[in-house]
């Protein structure tokens, strides 16, 4: 027979991890959004298509804020958009200033030292873009890597450690949001950025001074939501909820509707 006093301690032990697992169930962020009926959601505004703003009605619109639209009729909740920029959008996560990120975040390891991510929705690679009027010089990324070639980027940006470790002999310009790098491509302070396979091909037709040098992708990573690293629940239910989109083909007709490439 088992002793009583083994029976006892056993019992004891079950109830205490039944206890925890409620406490972190009811301090969890997926109670309080269900509570206070609404998400906010970190966003940066300034990634077409990705996440930007209409120019007549200065809404939120792109791929991401339409996921996030989804996550929250999903939930039953309102979602509320807040602003946030590269350099800070982890901070902010951290502070609990909003529940997630949904802005085309790539996963990165120094990302992922302070915040957590969800399951992939997609990848992405790097593309250089440049002028048109200098595009001859770069056929590849070692021409690029040169003491004569100036590249921006944006702080706190997965590109800002692309540049830095791929490309260490070429000079560097570091921009701060909310301007972004290929703005400084634009006015001739640089010579290239490297911009997304996300991103690269509406900048280059959008303006037509911005050309792709060269199709070989760099660097691929997948792309994911961002949300608190030690809340387990609510990571849990959102990888839940990533699961089901996937599934039902929701990701793949929302790649479709905004035209991102390179997907499953």
């Amino acid at each position: 027979m088992i002793p009583r006093k083994l029976v006892a301690l056993a019992t004891g032990l079950a109830a205490l991890l039944l206890s925890t697992a409620t406490l972190a169930q009811d301090q969890s962020i997926l109670n309080k959004v269900l509570d206070s009926g609404t998400l906010r959601v970190g966003t940066t505004g300034d990634f077409n298509p990705m996440s930007f703003k209409d120019p007549e009605t200065k809404e939120y619109m792109g791929h991401q804020i339409d996921a996030a639209k989804q996550l929250a009729t999903d939930m039953g909740v309102e979602v509320e958009f807040v602003p946030t920029d590269w350099k800070t959008l982890i901070n902010g996560v951290v502070a609990g200033k909003y529940d997630i990120v949904m802005t085309g975040t790539s996963m990165t390891v120094t990302r992922a030292k302070a915040a957590g991510y969800t399951i992939p929705w997609g990848r992405t690679g790097y593309l250089p873009l440049t002028r048109g009027e200098i595009a001859d010089r770069f056929k590849s990324w070692d021409d690029i890597n040169q003491p004569d070639v100036t590249v921006g980027y944006n702080l706190g940006t997965s590109f800002a450690d692309f540049v830095k470790l791929r490309l260490p002999n070429a000079k560097v310009k570091e921009v701060e949001s909310p301007a972004r790098d290929w703005q400084e491509l634009l006015a001739g302070r640089v010579d290239v950025t490297v911009s997304s396979i996300l991103e690269a091909g509406k900048l280059s037709s959008t303006h037509e001074t911005l050309a792709i040098p060269f199709q070989k992708v760099a660097n691929s990573l997948p792309l994911s939501f961002i949300a608190p690293q030690s809340d387990h629940v609510w990571l849990g239910f959102l990888n839940n909820w990533m699961r089901i989109k996937h599934e039902g083909g929701y990701f793949k007709s929302l790649n479709e509707k905004w035209g991102i490439q390179g997907q499953d």
